[in-house]
């Protein structure tokens, strides 16, 4: 079966130092959720293992809010976050 791609936010910072990605969202994102990432030079998929606004861990976010992501790999401002189904 074809994955499906559905877009929930954009990297708007990296903070190169933790591999944490500050994400907007324009759509809901929960732990456990497969993500993929993909920019210019960015391409990769991974779980959403942690996940927190103003530094206190959440289990969803909901669009309009800004996420701090753990990511697997180095991403890139501009980059987009597409929700995997």
């Amino acid at each position: 079966m074809e994955e499906k791609l559905t877009e929930v936010g954009k990297v708007t910072h990296f903070f190169s130092k933790i591999n944490v990605a500050v994400v907007e969202l324009n759509a809901p994102l929960s732990i456990g959720d497969k993500i993929r990432i993909q920019g210019p030079t960015t391409d990769f998929e991974q779980s959403v293992k942690s996940m927190q606004i103003e530094h206190k861990d959440v289990k969803t976010g909901e669009a309009g809010q800004s996420i701090g992501l753990k990511v697997n790999e180095r991403v890139r401002e501009t980059d987009i976050v597409y929700k995997v189904t």
